[in-house]
C-alpha cells in the first residue's frame, strides 16, 4: 500500500475527559504488536518520520527538553517541548507546544493497547485531532507492519479522508465539526 492507496480504517473509540479546567481527547488503538515495538514507533525520530505530524531532534526514550518538527508540504515548524515521563515500553508523556501528550501502552500477550490522552487548549478541537491521529496511527499501523506508505499530515490529509473522519468523530463526540483553515 502506499499513501495514495491509502482509505482511513474504521473509527476507533475516542472520549473527550476534563480535569475540570482542561479537556482532553482519550483514543484507544489495537496493534498486533509487541509494546517495545509501538514504543519504538513513538520514540525513534527515524520511525516518527514515517506516520506522526512530527519528528523529533533527539530519542524520545529518555526526560528532557526536545523540539519537535512538523512537516506540511515545504513548510517546516518548530515547537519546543518536554519529554515528562518516559518508563520504557509502556508510557510517555511530553509537551508538544502548550498540549500534553501521553501514550500508554499495554501489553495483551503479543499485542498492545495504545491509549493516547492529548490535553488540548479547547474541547471544540477534539474531532479534528481524532481525525489527525486516526490518519496517523493507521500510518503507524502500516510501518509497524512493515509496509510504510509514508506520513498522510498536514494539508495531505485532506486528501485521505480526514473531512470524513472529522465530521465522523464530531457526531461521536457530540460537538460540533469545525472546518479547517482553507490553507490548512
Amino acid at each position: 500500500m502506499t499513501a495514495r492507496h491509502y482509505h482511513p480504517s474504521p473509527l476507533q473509540p475516542v472520549d473527550i475527559v476534563s480535569d475540570g479546567t482542561r479537556f482532553a481527547l482519550v483514543f484507544t488503538r489495537e496493534f498486533p504488536h509487541r509494546p517495545e515495538s509501538v514504543w519504538s514507533a513513538l520514540t525513534d525520530p527515524d520511525e516518527l518520520r514515517h506516520w506522526a505530524p512530527y519528528t523529533a531532534d533527539r530519542p524520545l526514550h529518555t526526560p528532557g527538553p526536545v523540539t519537535l518538527i512538523m512537516t506540511d508540504g515545504d513548510a517546516r515548524t518548530e515547537s519546543p517541548g518536554e519529554v515528562t515521563v518516559a518508563e520504557p515500553p509502556t508510557l510517555l508523556e511530553f509537551t508538544w507546544g502548550a498540549d500534553l501528550l501521553r501514550w500508554d501502552l499495554s501489553p495483551h500477550g503479543a499485542a498492545t493497547t495504545l491509549r493516547l490522552t492529548h490535553w488540548l487548549a479547547d474541547r471544540a478541537t477534539a474531532a479534528m485531532m481524532a481525525a489527525g491521529w486516526h490518519i496517523c496511527l493507521d500510518v503507524a499501523a502500516e510501518l509497524l507492519a512493515g509496509s510504510p506508505i509514508g506520513p498522510i499530515v498536514g494539508a495531505e490529509a485532506m486528501n485521505h479522508g480526514w473531512a470524513e473522519l472529522n465530521k465522523q468523530y464530531s457526531d461521536r463526540l457530540g460537538i460540533e465539526s469545525i472546518d479547517p483553515p482553507i490553507d490548512a
